[in-house]
């Protein structure tokens, strides 16, 4: 998977599933994508965080660097109005926090790689993670797919099920004797404050400042339904919490 930008829960899934989960970062950028932006609940609304990039529109995702804005600041004003009277807000900023205060992370790939594997620690979720950068692989979509299951010695590949219309046409990993699994992950509603219809598909940071992290574990991993606290004590936290620290 490409190394998205605050992913959202089934990005998480896939982790659970696999022995080895290979960051794509040799391939294009694309602009915009889900690897500079994502959503989150703002004021009931879905709302794009998104990060400022440099360099041309054909650099790789590894290569891309940030812009010089300060959008680490601007991003953790708008997560505190967004989730700083969640039940679990204070840790979700607080892990944020942690990450955005490394100024070494100049490049895109490696911020979004920090927070990635910040949550799945969080989540207890602790396959081996490797950069495609790193295996040289060459080929492109199914060719270099292959390429990069034989650099790892492994015939089982499991894809997110976007990505099976090219993988079937092409049959590159089925004439290679690849056995390739889809990912069967169910989106499930949860309480969100703020909303009275759910908002699925938002940033794992959502799922995270709702459940907290032991429910949220549960419910990444698909195996018993999600267990939030009834709306009338989600909508009663949140009109007596204190302000979230800045």
């Amino acid at each position: 998977m490409q190394p998205t930008f605050l992913p959202w829960s089934g990005y998480f899934h896939l982790m659970t599933e696999v022995d080895c989960f290979v960051f794509l970062d040799d391939v294009q950028l694309q602009k915009p994508s889900w690897q500079t932006r994502n959503r989150i609940l703002f004021r009931g609304e879905p709302h794009f965080l998104t990060l400022p990039t440099r360099g041309c529109r054909h650099q790789l995702i590894s290569e891309t660097r940030l812009a010089d804005e300060p959008f680490r600041e601007k991003h953790l004003e708008v997560l505190r109005h967004a989730y700083g009277k969640h039940p679990h807000g204070a840790l979700v900023l607080s892990l944020l926090r942690d990450v955005y205060a490394d100024r070494t992370l100049s490049l895109l790939a490696d911020l979004n790689e920090r927070f990635i594997r910040s949550m799945a620690r969080l989540l207890q979720i602790s396959p081996t993670f490797v950069r495609a950068s790193e295996l040289m692989a060459s080929g492109k979509r199914s060719t270099h797919l292959l390429e990069l299951l034989e650099r790892l010695g492994s015939r089982n590949y499991l894809s997110a099920r976007g990505s099976a219309a090219y993988i079937e046409e092409e049959g590159v990993l089925e004439e290679a004797g690849v056995a390739v699994v889809y990912q069967d992950y169910p989106v499930r509603p949860y309480a969100q404050l703020g909303t009275s219809e759910f908002v699925s598909h938002l940033s794992i940071l959502d799922v995270l400042a709702h459940l907290g992290p032991e429910a949220t574990a549960r419910y990444v991993r698909a195996r018993e339904p999600a267990e939030p606290e009834p709306r009338a004590a989600l909508d009663h936290a949140r009109e007596t919490r204190a302000p979230a620290p800045p």
